[in-house]
């Protein structure tokens, strides 16, 4: 299944001044996110207790805070996330949005 993060096949979760998100939760036990992460913004950092992530980066420059590892990130740039570590993320740049995509099993509880 071959699927389009841009609206047609994801809902707007949440969207403010800080991001837009989009969530596709076609299947059964995985949801896949798109964040844009506006410029000189950060995600509110929490964990998931019973949850891994994968973060993979498409296009801006920030930072990611994943426990106590602090990794700069891009364009390509994959973070697995571990089950219950805390993270956030910050986009760095002060004109262009920050995007990636998330995949975490399970239904979003944040």
């Amino acid at each position: 299944m071959k699927i389009n993060l841009n609206g047609e096949d994801s809902k707007v979760v949440k969207q403010n001044e800080t991001y837009t998100l989009l969530d596709n939760t076609d299947l059964n036990n995985l949801v896949v996110s798109k964040t844009i992460l506006h410029p000189g913004k950060s995600t509110t950092g929490h964990n998931h207790k019973g949850q891994e992530e994968v973060y993979q980066f498409v296009s801006g420059y920030g930072t990611m805070v994943v426990g106590t590892d602090v990794h700069l990130v891009g364009p390509g740039d994959v973070v697995l996330i571990p089950d219950g570590d805390f993270h956030r993320v910050s986009n760095t740049s002060k004109y262009e949005d920050l995007i990636f995509v998330c995949v975490f099993d399970g239904k979003r509880n944040h």
